[in-house]
Parts: structure tokens; C-alpha cells; sequence
């Protein structure tokens, strides 16, 4: 494949991944919202995942302003369930008594990681997630649940929500809040065990909230961090404008690069302590401050890069331009550009689990090999420079024998 081909293949999957960025208008933080969601089968189950996120203990904090319509949030930590509604088939419900009370019953289960394997049959040696009749006769469950080992310390969680169906109704919901009083990391299960129920659809939304905002576990250090990083560039950038006029004679071309890599750096930290403290206060992340936020965080990684590489190569040192180089440096810049961006893209703009697919790999790995590519390219173009500066240190030496 020509250079001209790889590079126009490179520029179209990069105004791809822009085209879909585009198409979407907010992205789900901790709001994890439920769109016509199907469940799949999972052993004697129907199972549907509703998130997964680290979540501190709630603590009680003493607002001023008891008048505060935002008091009873303060300190708060929980798993609210706003009108999550299921949905069954029209064929399902028509079957079903009109006077009967209960025709169906949909779970939401909520656990701790640790106790994932109180959720089945696994401490009754069995592989089954809901209750069989063999199970119910030894009174090990109820036939038609779930079965759920309680934890002996806590007999209330794993913490288990029922929403029932009745008559013929097609539809049942849950409004509730769970309010969390141990850290730890969460899941949020949706099963249920009545195969009449097949193609029970899920839609509506639940709010995950720490005590200081809706940063899920593991982001929730990221704000204070990119605002103390901000503060850092922000000396940086002052101290390095102070020495840039005070030596504004001595300066060349790679100051000026070096200018705007601090530069780019300033501008990606605050953008991304501005988009932590939305998402912190609303729990929900607009698409254009993190569009915003992860493009200067590839291209200041992409630049830096390069600016490293360049050096390495003696730019600005032994030689004044990359001369044949200039073009390789540029496409592997493109193409690192790009793979970051999807990375980025794909971490901070898709639902916020605090534990990811495996999915995750497929543009982690590119990455990782071009960095590879970078550090390789780096010390080798380091090597033969140090080698030229000291050819040129022996000439000069037998030019002047006296120094």
C-alpha cells in the first residue's frame, strides 16, 4: 500500500470516529439510562446488567443552610432507581388472569463484587442462578426467585428489589433508593426466572451518587487531582515565559515548540478538571467538553511524542530540518493521533463502569504498539546523534588541539 493510500485511510477513519461523536449529543456518567434493553439468557435465568461502579459509604455532613433544598443530598451516597420500567410482550400478558394479583416478577438485585457468589446455586453445589423445585422441597429458596445466599454479617444485602406484574398489565416499575453504607465496588443486576416473560424489554434510568457528587469510585480522586495538575502548569507556564523573555535572544525554533506543548497542557488539564466537576455536580458528561477534553489529551500526547522523537533526531541540534524523515515522523504522528483518540474516545464517552470490557483491549493494543514504535525510534535516533556530537567534538578537538 502507497504512503498517499495509508495516509487517506488514516484521515477517513479519523473523520469516521468525529461523524459518530457527532451523532451523539450527551453521554451517561453515573446516570445509567435504559433504552428498550433486551435481556439474554444466562443458565435458568434472564439476565441484564444495569452498571457496575465504586461507591463510598454514606457520611453525614452538617449543611449551614438548613433551608437547603440540596441538604438532604450532602454526605449521601446511593443506587436510585428513577420509574425503571419492564416491558413485556403483548403475546405474554393477553395469556395471563385479569384478576390474578401476580402474573410475573422482574428482580433487581444489588451486590458487592465480594459477594458474587451469593447470586446463583454455587454454595448449593449447583450452577442454576433461579430456584428450582428440587431446591424450594430442601427450603434452600422459592421457586420462581432468584437465589440469593444472604451474607451473615448483613442480612439485607446482596439487596434484592421486586417489581411485579399484574393481570394482563404489559408494563411495572420500580421507584425506589437504595442508600449505600459500606464502600465498596457495586453491581446492579435485573433477572428473572418466568420463561413467559421472554422478551421483557428494560428502559428508564438509575442515579449512582457518592457523598461528595456523582463521580463514580474510581474518578472520584481525578477532580482534586487535574485541579492541583492545573495549578502545576499554571507555575510551569509562568516560569517558563519569565525565562523565555529574559533569554528571548538565545532563542530558536524548538522553544517555541516546546511553548506549545505547555501550552497544550495547561489548556488539557483544565478542561478536564471543568468537565470532573460537571460531571461531579449533574452525573451526566456533555459531549462537547469531553470531545474537548480527550482531543487535547491526544494531540498533547501526540506532540510531545514527536517533539521527543525530533530531538532525538538532532533537530535543533546537528541538523535543521528531518530532511526524507519528515514524512515518516508526520504519518506515524497521524496514526498515533488517531489510535489515542479512539482510546480516549472510548473510556470517556461510553457508559461509566468501573470495570470494562474486553473490548477495551482492541484499542489498547494499537496504542501500545505505537508507543513501542516511539521509544524504539527514540533511543535508536538518540544513539546516532550522541555518535555525530561526538565525531564533531574529535574534529573540533583536531582543529584545536588547545581545548
Amino acid at each position: 500500500m502507497l504512503w498517499s493510500e495509508k495516509l487517506n485511510c488514516v484521515v477517513f477513519y479519523f473523520v469516521g470516529i468525529w461523524c459518530v461523536c457527532c451523532l451523539i449529543t450527551n453521554v451517561s456518567g453515573s446516570i445509567h439510562e435504559y433504552k428498550n434493553e433486551a435481556f439474554y439468557p444466562k443458565s435458568n435465568a434472564f439476565f441484564f446488567h444495569g452498571g457496575s461502579e465504586g461507591l463510598y459509604a454514606s457520611k453525614l455532613l452538617h449543611s449551614p443552610d438548613a433551608s437547603s433544598p440540596d441538604k438532604p443530598l450532602k454526605g449521601k451516597s446511593f443506587i436510585r432507581f428513577e420509574t425503571v420500567t419492564f416491558v413485556r410482550p403483548k403475546e405474554s400478558a393477553s395469556k395471563q388472569n385479569e384478576m390474578q394479583t401476580i402474573t410475573g416478577m422482574v428482580e433487581a438485585i444489588i451486590l458487592e463484587v465480594k459477594e458474587r457468589e451469593r447470586i446463583g446455586g454455587s454454595f448449593l453445589k449447583t450452577d442454576v442462578l433461579c430456584c428450582t423445585n428440587n431446591l424450594s422441597k430442601e427450603g434452600s429458596c422459592s421457586v420462581g426467585e432468584v437465589i440469593i445466599h444472604k451474607d451473615p454479617e448483613n442480612h439485607e444485602w446482596p439487596r434484592r428489589i421486586k417489581a411485579f406484574f399484574q393481570g394482563t398489565n404489559e408494563e411495572t416499575q420500580i421507584s425506589e433508593e437504595v442508600e449505600i453504607e459500606r464502600t465498596g465496588m457495586y453491581y446492579l443486576y435485573f433477572m428473572y426466572c418466568d420463561p413467559q416473560l421472554k422478551g421483557t424489554m428494560i428502559k428508564g434510568r438509575t442515579v449512582w451518587k457518592n457523598p461528595d457528587g456523582y463521580l463514580p469510585g474510581k474518578m472520584a480522586p481525578l477532580m482534586t487531582f487535574f485541579g492541583l495538575m492545573s495549578l502545576a502548569y499554571l507555575v510551569l507556564g509562568l516560569a517558563w515565559f519569565l525565562r523565555f523573555v529574559q533569554l528571548w535572544k538565545d532563542i530558536i525554533q524548538l522553544h517555541y515548540y516546546i511553548t506549545g506543548v505547555i501550552a497544550l497542557g495547561m489548556c488539557e488539564v483544565a478542561i478536564w478538571y471543568f468537565e470532573y466537576a460537571n460531571f461531579n455536580s449533574t452525573g451526566s458528561r456533555p459531549m462537547g467538553i469531553t470531545l474537548w477534553a480527550v482531543t487535547f489529551t491526544s494531540v498533547k500526547k501526540t506532540v510531545s511524542r514527536l517533539l521527543l522523537l525530533a530531538v532525538s533526531m538532532g533537530y535543533g541540534v546537528v541538523r535543521p530540518t528531518l530532511g526524507g524523515l519528515t514524512f515518516k515522523v508526520v504519518f506515524l504522528g497521524l496514526v498515533y493521533f488517531v489510535a489515542s483518540e479512539a482510546l480516549e474516545i472510548f473510556e470517556n464517552l461510553g457508559n461509566i463502569n468501573d470495570f470494562s470490557g474486553k473490548a477495551k483491549l482492541f484499542f489498547v493494543l494499537p496504542v501500545t504498539v505505537l508507543d513501542v514504535c516511539f521509544i524504539l525510534w527514540i533511543f535508536s535516533s538518540l544513539s546516532r546523534t550522541l555518535e555525530k556530537l561526538q565525531v564533531m567534538f574529535c574534529v573540533m578537538l583536531s582543529f584545536h588541539p588547545d581545548r
